[in-house]
């Protein structure tokens, strides 16, 4: 369905996948796993866009592809943080001009903490931010600039990435913003992919898109 494009990002030029719908509600960035934009992330893109949204999930790794958890781990580590921001302010660019509204984010692993990453940075152009089971250890949250409500959706087993939980609780807290979190029992991290055989949880999963298709509604 989608198609690789190009877009603007702070006077260059950055690629990402991009999937049009047949009928409008508004516009998505798609963030991927730590592993990069590969199929699963183009299907979410594409899935996204049945539902009406026009999907973008910039490429974070300029082309690059893990095949391996050490590699994945790798490329994750060595994301420049400040290039990041600027690529996902272009994608947000890039939406909004299409759409003309503030739009969501969603992402999955790491790209569930750029995902809160980029509402974080883009105030109010934000509507709605998902993130599943987020981690990333250098980035660093703007809570007070964050305007869009945030749906966490977490497994229960899941330590490196739980620990954040309370965290991110105490802060979206004290700034007084609004969110709603989500653990699924039973389940481990990337239970949301499918074609990750041994974590994917088919229940869970199902019932976590049907809440990130109820919150876009909402708030898109």
């Amino acid at each position: 369905m989608g198609q690789i494009i190009d877009f603007q990002s702070n006077g260059k030029t950055a690629s990402g996948y991009v999937a049009e719908p047949s009928s409008l509600k508004g516009g998505i960035i798609v963030l991927q796993e730590w592993w990069g934009l590969n199929d699963h992330i183009k299907d979410l893109c594409d899935r996204f866009a049945e539902q009406g949204y026009l999907s973008l999930a910039p490429d974070m790794y300029d082309g690059q592809i893990a095949a391996e958890p050490d590699e994945a781990g790798k490329l994750m580590m060595a994301l420049d943080i400040a290039q990041s921001a600027k690529k996902l302010n272009g994608a947000v660019n890039y939406l909004i001009e299409k759409t003309s509204k503030p739009i969501g984010t969603v992402g999955f692993c790491m790209g569930g903490a750029l995902s809160l990453f980029a509402a974080c940075n883009e105030g109010d152009r934000v509507a709605a931010c998902v993130d599943f089971y987020g981690i990333h250890p250098a980035i660093e949250y703007n809570w007070e600039n964050l305007s869009a409500p945030v749906l966490g959706l977490f497994a229960e087993h899941d330590d490196n990435v739980n620990p954040n939980i309370p965290l991110h609780e105490e802060n979206l807290s004290k700034y007084g913003k609004k969110f709603e979190f989500h653990i699924y029992p039973d389940t481990s991290h990337a239970f949301f992919n499918d074609t990750n055989v041994s974590n994917y949880n088919q229940d869970a999963a199902n019932d976590a898109w049907e809440k990130v298709l109820h919150f876009y509604n909402e708030h898109i």
